[in-house]
């Protein structure tokens, strides 16, 4: 007698319960937004002078809030051969025709820029080494963009001085 009493309680009590469980059961987003994509990488290379150097990439940084998605920054190898006195960048931008490309050379940085469709990349990259801005060359095959620069020749800091 007891435990029927007791099970009618609980039934009347929990009814509510199993109801709202409905409810969230057959419940069925609507307008989901979904963003990305995100993406985060870094390269640390030891430069001339014997510092490491820590590149970072991608548009989800860690320490800041995430980026617009819209605009990717791509990754960007930075290479010196001494031996041939070149400089030669390595960009991977998948997704875009060489004719979308525009680069800028000015002074310590390379401007890279690029759009096509829903695919749109931007960086602005400093270079080591001063380059010798009318020696460029660039190529793009495969969704791989080359730029190879020059490096400018050192002139002497100072001016001579002849002494009487």
């Amino acid at each position: 007698m007891f435990d029927d009493q007791f099970e009618r309680a609980f039934r009347r009590l929990s009814s509510p319960f199993f109801a709202m469980d409905d409810v969230f059961e057959y419940t069925k987003p609507t307008n989901i937004q979904t963003a990305g994509p995100y993406y985060y990488g870094y390269v640390k290379t030891i430069g001339e002078d014997g510092v490491p150097h820590v590149t970072e990439w991608g548009n989800a940084k860690p320490t800041s809030t995430l980026a617009d998605s819209k605009v990717r920054d791509p990754y960007v190898d930075v290479s010196v051969n001494d031996k041939e006195r070149t400089l030669k960048l390595v960009s991977e931008m998948p997704g875009i025709e060489k004719s979308d490309i525009k680069l800028n050379v000015s002074g310590k940085y390379v401007m890279l820029s690029a759009e096509h469709g829903d695919r749109k990349y931007e960086k602005k990259i400093p270079l080591p080494s001063k380059v010798d801005e009318n020696s460029a060359k660039a190529k793009y095959t495969n969704g791989v963009l080359e730029l190879t620069l020059s490096l400018a020749k050192e002139q002497p800091q100072g001016k001579l001085i002849a002494v009487e």
